[in-house]
Parts: structure tokens; C-alpha cells; sequence
């Protein structure tokens, strides 16, 4: 039996979101106006965990230079679907963003704003049984003037957009 702390990541990686692949889980936390963005944790046993680098790891990724740290990225969510990781994560000024990768330990697609707009936080894609793939996400109240919904829209299959309204 493996037994662990809490918090199992010592410092400051708030907002996680985990996912499992296999035998493998993986943690992304939000990143702020910090750079590089978006880190990423490996672990095996859910107790022991290892960064193994950024999902955003070049400047040009994260457009936050001079910004206050009220901005940049809150709350990324990380998924696993057939094969392929993705990370979505809210720029609350900006809108929602998706990138993926084949191999987390490697490098991740340049990030594609799927939800423009300013307000939207929180943001989780998942995909149903019946193959078709969603995009829930929240409202930031100080950004868009109200709080407490949640919006829903269905996604392109392979996260890059959206189809139709929510």
C-alpha cells in the first residue's frame, strides 16, 4: 500500500485536474501569467509525482507579458481520448483554448482559441459514448457581468471547435 501527504504537490499548483491513461495519471494546474505555462505532472501510483514539463513552453504560447496576475490561465483540464491527451484551459480575457499531444512528455500543438470571448472559465471538454464530444465551462462574473451557469456546447470530435450554439 502506497500512502501519501496531502498536498501531493508541494507549492503552488492550484486548480489540478487529473486524468488517467492506462496505468499512468497526469495533474495540470493553473499557471496565471506564469511562464512557461501550464505544468504537468506524471504519476504511477498517485502518491509520487514528477513534472515532466509544460504544455506551454514557449512565449509566444502565452501572451501575458506585462499582464496583471489576474490574468493568463485559470483551471486547465486535462483529458485523455482514444490515443490522443488534450488540455483545455480559460484565458478569461480571451476565451477557451485546446492543445494536445500524443505524448505528454513531449511537445504539445500550438494552442487554438475554440471559444473566443471574454468570461469564460473552468472549461471541460468530454466525450459522449455515442461519439459525439462536449465542451462545458462556467462564467467569471467580474469578466461578464453574472456567475453560477454553466454553458454547454457540442465540440468537433477532435476539440479543435465548436458546433453550433450552447
Amino acid at each position: 500500500m502506497v500512502t501519501a501527504k496531502n498536498p501531493i504537490l508541494t507549492g503552488f499548483y492550484p486548480d489540478p485536474s487529473i486524468c488517467r491513461a492506462g496505468d499512468d495519471f497526469y495533474i495540470v494546474n493553473s499557471s496565471f501569467v506564469y511562464a512557461p505555462g501550464v505544468p504537468i505532472f506524471h504519476s504511477r501510483d498517485l502518491a509520487h509525482w514528477e513534472q515532466i514539463g509544460n504544455v506551454l513552453d514557449r512565449e509566444e504560447q502565452l501572451p501575458v507579458v506585462g499582464s496583471e496576475i489576474s490574468r493568463g490561465i485559470f483551471a486547465p483540464t486535462i483529458r485523455y481520448h482514444e490515443g490522443i491527451y488534450y488540455v483545455c484551459f480559460p484565458m478569461p480575457d480571451e476565451g477557451i483554448y485546446m492543445t494536445t499531444t500524443k505524448d505528454p512528455f513531449g511537445k504539445w500543438s500550438e494552442p487554438v482559441n475554440i471559444r473566443p470571448g471574454a468570461g469564460w472559465i473552468d472549461p471541460c471538454p468530454f466525450w459522449d459514448d455515442d461519439g459525439k464530444a462536449y465542451l462545458v465551462a462556467g462564467v467569471a462574473k467580474s469578466r461578464i457581468g453574472y456567475k453560477s451557469v454553466l454553458h454547454m456546447v457540442e465540440m468537433q470530435p477532435d476539440g479543435m471547435g465548436l458546433i453550433g450554439d450552447e
